[in-house]
């Protein structure tokens, strides 16, 4: 007998013959308060409300509302073709900028796969492996790295980016056909005007940034030179390891992201107004996980900035060249060649240059004799010679003993009258 054949004749039992609801349940194994409760229904809804009825709670209030639902759904597409990141931590950040209750994370995520807007990358490296490392405080640490973009014509573009390691602050976004030494400098300059000095810098070994393995080991460039003079601590990633730039890396994912969801600009202005404009985005409407979901001007100007320390290493190296026909030797200093004079009577001697900083002391190879010392001006190309009186020595080195003062200065530059 079917359930509902049942239901009937414990019903017309009560109704047609009289037999009271305790009867009823006696006779037919069932408990009082289900002939009850099938005698009621029966009575409001007629033979329709036997039928078995659904065990399911009326209410869910653990189901997503529909309209919440549709938002978190146009948020994602919304995001997605803005060039923007649209995982679930950024969802809830903007539903909870515009007032919405803020679902858990996991339901949005699960939101979206039903929709069929995630595609599963089961080859990706899990995010709990990567050994992560962040600077305690802004300032503290500035990375930098040039990454390129391209223009209407195919041609390539180069952007320079320096990022705060505390807070992702994007401090500066410069495009460029191309980026030198001296572009470098000047953009760190103006950082350093800014926003005051860092406490360390973090690159790759890219030469606009550092000349350690250039082919003539122990010459710094104007980059290295700047960061000394600041006292500011250099640090450079292993070759071929992007991973210890990791953040600026990252960074260069959203930013490609985002320009690729934009026409390609047709000039190099055009583009630096794409960057202005994503800077701004960056940094004042794009909430970052790292930071606790603020954007990173909030996460920068929260905390006091790092400043240099004291300690800072000085540049020791040797030179050997041969004095030209213009008595004239050259050494790279910051990141340019400059002319040092020796003077015309040395012409064609070898000589050894011995540099402290921006101090020169050259001798002859052969015999050892000081011939002159220089103390290099960075904002000239020429540099003249210290004047020296006869029996000086260099700086930090002590006299011989029982030495002869030399018969004439060495030091003056002679000119011969052609």
């Amino acid at each position: 007998m079917s359930s509902k054949a049942k239901n009937l004749v414990i019903v017309r039992s009560v109704i047609d013959q009289g037999l009271s609801h305790a009867e009823a349940a006696a006779r037919f194994s069932v408990s009082r308060q289900w002939v009850h409760a099938l005698v009621t229904r029966y009575q409001l809804e007629g033979p329709a409300g036997l039928e078995p009825h659904s065990r399911a709670p009326r209410n869910h209030p653990g189901i997503t509302p529909a309209a919440l639902r549709e938002e978190i759904i146009r948020l994602r597409r919304e995001l997605t073709a803005d060039g923007a990141d649209a995982g679930p931590i950024t969802i809830a950040w903007h539903l909870e900028q515009t007032g919405h209750h803020t679902p858990s994370t996991s339901t949005i995520r699960r939101i979206l796969h039903a929709e069929h807007l995630i595609e599963p990358t089961p080859a990706k490296r899990p995010r709990s492996s990567y050994r992560r490392f962040q600077a305690d405080l802004p300032n503290e640490c500035w990375q930098s790295d040039i990454t390129h973009a391209h223009l209407a014509s195919g041609r390539q573009a180069e952007v320079l980016d320096f990022l705060d390691d505390h807070s992702r602050y994007l401090l500066h976004l410069q495009a460029a056909p191309a980026f030198t030494g001296a572009m470098v400098v000047d953009a760190m300059n103006t950082l350093i005007s800014t926003y005051d000095a860092p406490a360390s810098t973090l690159t790759d070994n890219g030469l606009v940034f550092t000349a350690r393995l250039a082919r003539y080991k122990g010459a710094r460039n104007g980059f290295e030179k700047l960061l000394q003079a600041h006292r500011i601590h250099q640090k450079n990633g292993r070759p071929g390891h992007p991973q210890t730039q990791g953040k600026v890396e990252r960074f260069h994912q959203t930013l490609h992201r985002w320009l690729d969801a934009r026409p390609r600009p047709e000039t190099i202005d055009e583009l630096q107004s794409l960057l202005d404009a994503f800077r701004t985005w960056y940094n004042t409407a794009r909430p970052h996980r790292a930071t606790g979901r603020r954007t990173p001007e909030q996460a920068y100007t929260a905390l006091p900035k790092a400043t240099p320390s004291t300690n800072t290493e000085p540049e020791w190296r040797t030179r050997v060249d041969k004095v030209d026909r213009n008595g004239k030797v050259t050494v790279r200093y910051a990141g340019r060649i400059r002319h040092l004079g020796i003077g015309r009577a040395h012409i064609g001697e070898s000589v050894l240059m011995l540099i402290h900083d921006n101090e020169v002391t050259t001798s002859n190879a052969a015999t050892g004799e000081v011939l002159t010392e220089h103390l290099i001006d960075p904002t000239k190309n020429y540099q003249r010679p210290l004047q020296r009186t006869p029996g000086q020595h260099s700086p930090g080195s002590p006299p011989a003993p029982n030495s002869e003062p030399p018969q004439k200065n060495l030091s003056r530059v002679t000119v011969r009258k052609r």
